[in-house]
């Protein structure tokens, strides 16, 4: 499997992806990067209040255990509505710094939310099935 073939099936983004927001979360939660911009290491740059926090590690959690526990004809759905709401929020960001009950900097927040919102997109796109070698069966 190539690292194509591992980045952009919907399950390896829930599995990759949730485990992701789940460790941003974390470290926003304990001062590593925030939950203010004084306990965050890059600052007033990009830092991820309490808000963020919470929805990076609600949809973390989901997301990871939804590699499990759904089937695979709603993990592409599912991960379809992720990329969605990533490239929302990456659009949503250039006009506005804030969402109720958070804080988006500008420009990090846009480029994080507009490359995951990418990336689920494109794991969420059907593919042609692949052979052992990895050419087109």
């Amino acid at each position: 499997m190539n690292l194509r073939q591992m980045l952009l099936t919907p399950k390896q983004f829930l599995l990759i992806g949730g485990p992701v927001l789940v460790l941003v979360a974390i470290l926003g939660f304990v001062g590593v990067i925030g939950p203010t911009t004084d306990k965050s290491l890059f600052g007033s740059t990009w830092w991820f209040d309490d808000g963020e926090n919470w929805a990076h590690l609600a949809l973390g959690v989901v997301g990871f255990a939804a590699a499990f526990i759904l089937p695979m004809n709603l993990q592409r759905p599912l991960v379809m509505v992720l990329g969605v709401v990533g490239v929302f929020f990456g659009v949503y960001n250039l006009f506005s710094t804030s969402f109720p009950g958070t804080n988006l900097e500008n420009p990090a927040d846009t480029i994080l939310h507009f490359a995951v919102g990418a990336w689920a997109l494109a794991a969420s796109i059907p593919k042609p099935a692949m052979t052992a070698k990895g050419t087109p069966a």
